[in-house]
Parts: C-alpha cells; structure tokens; sequence
C-alpha cells in the first residue's frame, strides 16, 4: 500500500469542527500505522486566499481548486451552518461535478450533503446529514435516500455523515475499515471520544429536542413519556394526559412533532437504555424492564431494527 491522501473541502463560513475532527483523527492515526501508509491531509478551496469558519477561525487551503487535480483516497466537503439555505456556489458546484472521479471515495461531513446535493451525487443514494437538516435535504434533492436518523452512510463510494462531531465517528469508521478496530480505537482513546457509534446508531434523541410552546399538550406528552419511562403507552392513554380524543390526538402530535406518539415513545425508551447502558453496569434485563421493553429480547430485536447494533 502507499500513502493516503485527503481532501478536505473549505470555504467561507465552514464549520470548523467539521474539518478538525476528521483531520485529527487521521493525524493520530499516523501513530499506529506504518510510514508507508500514513495520511496525508489537505484543505482545499476556490483559491488559497483565507477563509473565517462560522466561528470566525481562520483557515488557509493547502490547495486551490485548479491545483487540486486527482489521486485522492477520499475527498470529503465539510459542512456550514449556512448551506442547507443558501443558494449552490456555482464555482464549487462546478469543481465538485469532477472532482469525484479524481478519488477512491468521496463526500460530505454533517451539511457538506448540501454542496453534494447541488452537484448531482445524492441522486439514487442513501445519504444523511445533521438531524436538524434532514429533513430538508430530501426536500431539496427528492432522488435522494435520506437516513436521518444514522450517524453516518456508506453507498459505494460516497459516504456521508451526520451532524459536526459525526465526522470523528465517520473518520474512525474509515480508520478501521483500512487498518483494523484496534488501531481506530486507539485513536479514540487518544482523542478521548465515545469509541466510534456505529454508523445506524440513531443521531436523534428526543431528549434534545424541544418544542416552541412547552406548555402545549405534545410538551406535556413528552414529559410524561420520559418520567414515566418503563410504563405502558397506549394512543388511548396518552390522549387522555393530554385532554384530547384519540383521532385529533393523533393528528396534532404527528403535526406538531412530525413523528407518530407511537414513534416517539419508542425513540425515547431506546434512548434512556441507551443512557443506561453507556452509563451504568445495569444488566441487560434490568435496562429493558425499567426501559419498558419487558424483556432484553425485545429491546435486542427493537435495538437491531432501530440502529443496526446489538445492546450489548
């Protein structure tokens, strides 16, 4: 094997997590690997004149695009809190229409999925981007097979991930896929970083997202789905919390939340186990009897289903 060259794209207004998460994971993995195969990371824009990142870091490329001309392993576009409204920069848009044919892989990093969008490679593909945008994204560019609830997706040669510090979890994930779980690992160590999530692991928790009026019948809902976790939620029961008939229950929370209440109870018992889990020496059993899963069977099965890992 020889080197392995990144690409990393840059422009004004970049997330600067975006691009140093992946480019340290790389770096450190230098450290593990043999000198014939260690990485070698470029930042790449329209032109090397510097550019603020959204947090007003300055970054300077390493190439311009007329420079950057082929031989890449992977070639990523890095996210920006603007891009999911901002119109397609024609020059990027241009650059990207050929650059993937110039890489073994290519693709985006949290809301880079924008720039990928534009240029015509979701088409056909799965895909995923920062849980807020997803949404978004399928609008946008409605031949894509948006996932908005994997922390990163791997489709042939494209691969994209979620939102900011996904791109560690993806950067590991391609570690390991070229020189092993041991040496990612070490890696993370390293970093001191949760040990990769796995790619189907779910990127959305309903712990994380709140509501414009707290004080509305779904708000209620969801707090008392998460207070009481482990009990047994009907349609029924839940419209009665909330004061509402089944029907307009239904209705209203699938308006206001986008999710059915079914959903959303099992997202949020998949993410207290998930708590429990990480946090706790709980057996597996106890985790899905206060998780309210009845059994570990069940949450094993609704876990698999969920996001492609085991609970163990």
């Amino acid at each position: 094997m020889v080197g392995q060259k990144i690409g990393i794209v840059i422009y004004e207004g970049v997330q600067a997590l975006d691009v140093a998460g992946p480019v340290d994971v790389f770096a450190e993995a230098n450290g593990y690997i043999g000198t014939e195969v260690r990485y070698e990371t470029m930042l790449i824009a329209a032109n090397r004149t510097p550019v603020r990142a959204s947090n007003n870091m300055q970054m300077a490329a390493d190439l311009s695009f007329s420079e950057a001309t082929g031989g890449f392993d992977m070639l990523f576009v890095a996210g920006g809190p603007a891009l999911p409204e901002a119109p397609p920069d024609p020059v990027l848009t241009e650059w990207l229409r050929e650059a993937p044919w110039h890489a073994s892989n290519y693709g985006s990093i949290c809301t880079g999925a924008f720039a990928l969008g534009h240029a015509g490679f979701l088409d056909d593909k799965r895909a995923t981007t920062h849980w807020q945008n997803a949404a978004k994204l399928a609008k946008r560019f409605p031949k894509a097979h948006v996932e908005p609830d994997s922390i990163y997706v791997r489709d042939g040669r494209l691969v994209t991930s979620a939102g900011v510090t996904a791109g560690i979890d993806l950067a590991l994930a391609l570690v390991g896929e070229r020189h092993g779980p041991a040496v990612a690992l070490a890696v993370a160590k390293r970093l001191v970083v949760v040990a990769q999530r796995q790619g189907g692991q779910s990127q959305f928790s309903p712990y994380l997202t709140a509501l414009a009026d707290p004080s509305s019948p779904v708000a209620c809902i969801k707090d008392h789905v998460m207070a009481h976790i482990g009990s047994r939620h009907t349609l029924q029961s839940l419209a009665s919390v909330a004061g509402m008939s089944t029907r307009n229950f239904s209705r209203h929370f699938v308006r206001e939340t986008g999710i059915t209440p079914h959903e959303f109870v099992e997202r949020a018992r998949i993410d207290a186990a998930r708590m429990l889990l990480e946090g706790s020496d709980r057996p597996l059993k106890t985790v899905a009897h206060d998780c309210g899963f009845g059994t570990a069977e069940r949450m094993r099965i609704v876990f698999g289903e969920r996001l492609g890992v085991t609970p163990a």
